[in-house]
């Protein structure tokens, strides 16, 4: 690996960002799993990030739970065989296409995100409670930016 000193300034800025960015994730993954650990639901991190993208849907297929989720597909489906069998989730096929499983919340499905929905949203919001919201919008647009760019 090429010594720092030897690199442009656009190199190490470039460096700077991308550590900022890996530890920004890395911290906010941490806390959000926090919450999941703490809040008694009983749900893992990948379990309610399902829970949450179903919640005030009439049902999505899985190809659509994975943009919103960023769950792999792989992985996706052992979390929906856990929320299954814990009577949280319902799976049934597309009648139009066959091959498209569409994935909804039963009504203890929906009670739990009725329930840990709000608070997991506060909870999230707590660290930002310092920026103003010049910041929050400024920092949001440049995170998509950052995220067209990929």
């Amino acid at each position: 690996m090429a010594d720092k000193k030897s690199l442009t300034r656009q190199q190490n800025d470039f460096i700077s960002l991308s550590e900022a960015l890996a530890s920004a994730h890395h911290r906010f993954s941490l806390f959000d799993a926090g919450f999941h650990r703490l809040s008694g639901s009983g749900l893992t991190a990948p379990q309610a990030k399902v829970i949450f993208c179903l919640g005030a849907t009439e049902g999505l297929p899985c190809s659509e739970i994975t943009n919103q989720t960023l769950i792999t597909k792989g992985t996706l489906t052992g979390v929906l065989d856990r929320l299954e069998e814990k009577g949280l989730i319902q799976r049934w096929g597309d009648e139009e296409d066959g091959r498209k499983i569409i994935v909804d919340l039963t009504r203890s499905g929906q009670k739990l995100y009725e329930r840990e929905y709000s608070k997991y949203i506060k909870f999230l919001q707590s660290p930002f409670s310092g920026l103003a919201a010049r910041d929050v919008a400024q920092a949001t647009a440049v995170l998509k930016k950052i995220a067209a760019l990929f």
